[in-house]
């Protein structure tokens, strides 16, 4: 077989590789990192032989450059600045503050524990420092947690990237030059950013101004242009500085996302696609050409090493980087754990293992063999274990509170501010100005718009509410907004006000997995006339054991007569909205709103009048619904 051939055979064989595990690992729900490892060292040299990545030589270094330019642009075109906005105070500190620490920490544990000497230990250090995006994003894909966590976790691994990539350049310059000057690698590293800042942010403008001005070109040929601009801007980059092509990248997306381009979702998807190609393709050849044999002359010490880098260090990391950023101690120790790293360790690793050896200085093995340990335990360990810790801390989505209402009629701002009364994040939307108005006098959240449009929804911050619930006076339409917000967000619980009568709609709804709201026939119409003239009492009962039965009747008996309608029911803590046909067990707290017909003198005579503004300090005190 000539050269050609053989190469042409190793592609296939790393591609249909690395898609498999990708594959495989969506159908375990296993994050496809782990079986991108286990594939690429079976068919390496330590395995079956059948892959060899030596083969490509100078081209695995150029394969490399321009996967990892693809992979950072893709983490910084899915960078929000709003969400960034939320998290920017320990995002700078993590960036800054805590590269330090796992710098400065991790090279004295491979130092006095790994037995490194100081210059290779501290070169160790600086290409752990990063977290890899490209195993964060399939994780927090399979393991959803709150989104604040999230945007820090996904932020943290897309700005981390270039700043501990260029960071372990200076940081072999510096060894290969005898330099040990701190100054030189302070200066270099800044300089470094700052040049690919620029170049990234002018890229990114450039291509956004195309994007939106460029109507003649087809949208799959607008994705190819960008193909080209992201590659360019690398180029330039490193032509004009080395390693500086990472941050560029980087900064390019990030501005470009700000620009808002109305073919945004395509282009996403598009190089979504090449990132998880260029991923596959990467940890396959990486993989391959790993000595597992170096990875256990390392010796238990190099195990001790990474433990105290995931234990120690990185705890104590997000302790000083998020102090006092409102974040409560379960996200924070969530982000104590989660801290994999990825394809940019793993690549840099191996490109400096071959010039620490060309370049005489021993320890180039050692380095790729302590840092390929590193990503298998945090991958094995934290990435498997993620779920089950999510869960444990109670952060996941499916555990979120807050609420999202779409309807700033009466009923919706009643539920809003119960909700905030809790403590709980409420949100609520709605296309009509004077009723939004009314809600923000409540001071109620509002944005002012359609929530048929996603990007509101995203902007709305969907994505960390536990509950949707559209009240509009359309029962159609809140289907609809209910639909699309399942279809684009997947939020954990979706109620709606629709006719029930239509044999289409229940057959969407089962589908679809959208709930009645409250009961299955009421008048929403009614309800709010009810709350505008304040003929209405807000009331709960506790279902008890000795009475289960009867509540229940008695309850039932006043929905099915219009008189009493069921809101909110709050169940081991939690409050949630009550979803129609609910069963309610022995403990389960039922708020209600009762009808009260009697004319407003004899409340303010009684001292029962209801506040039109539903302040709820000013509400009547609660009481239990008589047994009859």
């Amino acid at each position: 077989m000539d050269e050609s051939s053989a190469l042409t055979i190793q592609i296939i064989i790393t591609v249909v590789a690395g898609i498999s595990a990708q594959v495989l690992g969506e159908y375990l729900k296993i994050p496809s990192i782990v079986f991108l490892l286990i594939f690429g060292v079976a068919l390496g040299r330590d395995g079956l032989e059948i892959l060899h990545p030596e083969l490509l030589g100078v081209g695995l270094e150029v394969l490399v450059a321009l996967a990892v330019a693809i992979i950072l642009f893709e983490g910084g075109l899915n960078l929000e600045l709003k969400e960034l906005g939320q998290v920017s105070g320990s995002i700078r500190n993590l960036v800054t503050i805590g590269t330090l620490i796992t710098f400065l920490g991790g090279g004295m544990a491979a130092h006095w524990l790994a037995e490194f000497p100081w210059q290779i230990a501290f070169l160790y250090a600086s290409l752990v420092v990063v977290t890899g995006p490209t195993v964060v994003g399939p994780l927090l894909k399979q393991v959803a947690v709150d989104r604040r966590v999230a945007t820090l976790l996904e932020s943290e691994g897309v700005l981390i990237d270039p700043v501990g990539a260029i960071l372990a350049v200076v940081v072999l310059d510096t060894i290969l030059n005898q330099s040990p000057n701190s100054l030189e690698i302070i200066s270099g590293l800044l300089f470094r950013l700052g040049v690919g800042a620029i170049i990234g942010g002018v890229s990114g403008w450039l291509l956004g101004t195309f994007q939106k001005k460029a109507n003649f070109v087809a949208d799959d040929l607008k994705n190819l242009v960008v193909l080209a601009g992201v590659w360019g801007t690398f180029g330039l980059s490193q032509t004009i500085i080395s390693e500086s092509g990472l941050m560029a990248t980087v900064i390019a997306g990030i501005v470009l996302r700000a620009f808002g381009i109305p073919e945004e979702r395509l282009l996403l998807r598009f190089k979504g696609q090449l990132t998880v190609l260029g991923v596959s393709v990467l940890f396959i050849l990486l993989a391959a050409d790993l000595s597992i044999a170096s990875i256990f002359a390392l010796g238990w010490r190099s195990v001790l090493t990474v433990l105290i880098l995931m234990l120690l260090i990185r705890p104590l990391s997000i302790l000083i980087c998020t102090w006092g950023n409102g974040m409560n101690w379960r996200q924070k120790c969530f982000l104590a754990w989660i801290a994999p790293r990825g394809i940019v360790s793993a690549s840099v690793a191996s490109l400096f293992s071959i010039l620490l050896t060309q370049n005489g200085i021993n320890g180039g093995d050692s380095i790729k063999g302590l840092v390929f340990l590193t990503i298998m335990m945090t991958v094995f360990i934290q990435g498997l274990s993620a779920g089950k810790v999510a869960n444990l801390l109670k952060i996941t989505s499916a555990q979120a509170t807050g609420v999202m209402i779409v309807g700033c009629n009466p009923l919706g701002r009643l539920i809003g501010k119960l909700f905030q009364a809790q403590g709980e994040t409420v949100v609520l939307i709605d296309t009509d100005k004077l009723a939004c108005e009314k809600a923000k006098e409540d001071n109620l959240p509002v944005f002012i718009s359609s929530a048929l449009d996603p990007q509101l929804l995203e902007e709305a911050q969907i994505d960390s509410m536990g509950t949707l619930i559209t009240l509009t006076s359309n029962g159609d339409v809140n289907l609809m907004i209910a639909q699309r917000a399942l279809e684009e967000f997947s939020p954990p619980k979706v109620l709606a006000i629709f006719p029930n009568n239509n044999e289409e709609n229940n057959l969407k709804t089962n589908k679809q997995k959208i709930n009645q709201a409250f009961v299955a026939e009421f008048s929403l119409k009614t309800w709010n006339q009810y709350l505008l003239d304040g003929q209405f009492k807000l009331g709960k009962t506790i279902i008890k054991s000795n009475t289960l039965d009867l509540q229940q009747i008695h309850l039932q008996t006043m929905i099915n007569s219009g008189e009493l309608l069921p809101l909110l029911m709050k169940r081991k803590g939690k409050l949630e909205i009550l979803t129609a046909g609910e069963e309610w067990t022995i403990g389960d707290e039922i708020i209600y709103l009762l009808h009260d017909s009697r004319p407003d003198l004899l409340k303010r005579l009684s001292g029962t009048m209801q506040s039109s503004r539903f302040s709820l300090n000013q509400l009547p005190e609660v009481e239990e619904i008589p047994l009859i």
